[in-house]
């Protein structure tokens, strides 16, 4: 505690606790948690047991946040593989057009929260394509390769 607002001391100032309790109201009123938080740290943590590699959002352009606009490109890349989407929006629901370099026949997951797993394999030239994908926060999963070396490429989520 400082000695300020020492009990006895006379001063009007308020204890270190009473500050700390009314810091705290004020940033939940100015900057409140997101409503979905347990949500996405849930979604999060479903990956926890799966050997998966995190790839690194290339931030550029309109979709910089977290959230993605109707229409736009997000590239993500790993040591040795990037992850290029375009998102459109169609009615309330995506379309997802990916490419994946180098190209590979790679399966491609789009997982997203509360609406499953929407999977397809991309071509020999590394194209794939998602349609009908719901809003929500989702995540791509890209699996290289087979059996013992097989591992899994996951991006950071995005909310559609």
């Amino acid at each position: 505690m400082n000695d300020i607002g020492a009990p006895g001391s006379g001063s009007a100032l308020p204890d270190d606790e009473t500050l700390l309790a009314d810091l705290g109201r004020f940033l939940d009123e100015l900057d409140p948690p997101p409503d979905d938080l347990v949500q996405r740290v849930q979604f999060a943590l479903e990956l926890e047991n799966l050997d998966v590699e995190v790839a690194r959002w290339e931030r550029a352009g309109e979709l910089a946040g977290v959230r993605s606009t109707a229409t736009g490109t997000i590239t993500f890349t790993v040591s040795d593989l990037t992850v290029m989407i375009n998102l459109t929006r169609i009615g309330k629901l995506h379309r997802i057009d990916g490419w994946l370099a180098p190209a590979g026949e790679y399966e491609v997951e789009m997982r997203v929260a509360d609406e499953g797993t929407f999977s397809t394999v991309a071509d020999e030239g590394g194209r794939f394509v998602l349609e009908n994908v719901p809003c929500g926060t989702t995540q791509i999963l890209v699996h290289l390769g087979e059996g013992p070396h097989r591992r899994t490429v996951v991006t950071p989520t995005v909310v559609l």
